[in-house]
């Protein structure tokens, strides 16, 4: 992985096109007339956001075959672990396994292996089981928060601790030992779709170009033109203003934020990151905190962990749990 390099941008100047720029990235790349090589690129709804893969490669046909697969891979690890879906591994997990155990697919087993692996590393920083209290906030709905008797009941529990992961008979199954766990990996789901579409995409051959799923970004191999692929990181104040930059090859990038989700309530801003000790909105010095690393579920589950902690501790969680990952970026 390219050591990071920041600098204070604007938009990419007339020399340069905005090549995918959902969310809290945007990509610059240099225009097609300089390469051979075209970035043939595709935007769509995914994962309650938009899921944007560019693929470089002379043949637009094949190339869009291959996004084609890479969006079913996203589109599969959507159905298994979203939470909005009665009928998902998640979904049926929430609604049932209080009571009985419920079985669940390897893939969505391997992310609660890892989403509790990060959650007992950052000491409940990061907890997967906390889904009651984002459904309370909801900040894409509200325009006030809920009452403070709701959510401080689900403060400081360390849920993640009550949920029993059996894989030891070969299906893997899940339990709930506390009627308050609901599960929800939006902080390391969407990373491990980016994962699987990488894999598609090198699978198909591709071994240069982009997916990006809301702010969960892989770079794979170079630009078009050879370079390494510039991820410019939008400013939480001015989303037509960079705050900084970091050049990747074969390398994930994740921001988490207070900026990208929310709602504003009598001067204050509630954003949709949570704080498991206080089941509220979590308090931070910084708006935004980017982390690169080399798989994106590592990138997704370290931004989300680590933000609103003071550096020094974010850096111990780093070392512990994911030494290949390194933050890039405070805003």
């Amino acid at each position: 992985m390219n050591s990071p390099n920041r600098s204070q941008l604007r938009y990419p100047t007339r020399r340069e096109v905005l090549a995918l720029g959902i969310g809290a990235f945007v990509v610059a790349a240099v225009p097609f007339a300089r390469s051979r090589r075209r970035l043939i690129r595709r935007s769509v709804p995914m994962m309650g956001t938009v899921a944007e893969i560019g693929v470089v490669h002379r043949d637009p046909t094949y190339a869009h075959a291959a996004i084609d697969a890479a969006l079913e891979e996203l589109e599969l690890v959507n159905r298994l672990m979203t939470r909005f879906s009665q009928t998902s591994d998640i979904g049926r997990a929430n609604r049932l396994a209080t009571t009985n155990g419920v079985r669940v697919s390897p893939a969505t087993a391997a992310v609660l292996r890892d989403a509790l692996e990060w959650a007992v590393s950052s000491e409940g920083a990061f907890d997967p089981c906390l889904g009651k209290a984002v459904r309370l906030w909801d900040v894409g709905q509200r325009s006030t928060p809920p009452g403070a008797h709701r959510f401080r009941r689900l403060a400081g529990r360390r849920l993640y601790r009550s949920l029993d992961l059996d894989t030891g008979s070969g299906q893997a199954t899940v339990r709930f030992t506390d009627p308050d766990v609901e599960l929800d990996l939006g902080g390391i789901a969407k990373g491990y779709g980016v994962d699987r579409a990488v894999q598609t995409l090198r699978a198909w051959g591709i071994n240069h170009g982009l997916v990006n799923v809301g702010g969960d970004l892989y770079a794979l191999g170079e630009s078009q033109d050879g370079d390494p692929w510039k991820v410019g990181i939008r400013s939480p104040r001015d989303p037509g203003r960079l705050s900084g930059s970091v050049e990747v090859r074969d390398a994930a990038v994740a921001t988490s934020g207070d900026y990208l989700q929310y709602f504003r309530y009598q001067g204050r801003q509630y954003h949709h990151l949570l704080d498991p000790t206080t089941g509220a909105p979590r308090r931070s010095p910084v708006h935004g905190v980017t982390v690169t690393a080399s798989s994106c579920m590592t990138a997704d589950a370290a931004a989300t962990a680590v933000f609103g902690m003071a550096h020094r501790d974010a850096e111990r969680v780093l070392r512990n749990r994911a030494p290949d990952a390194g933050i890039v970026s405070t805003i």
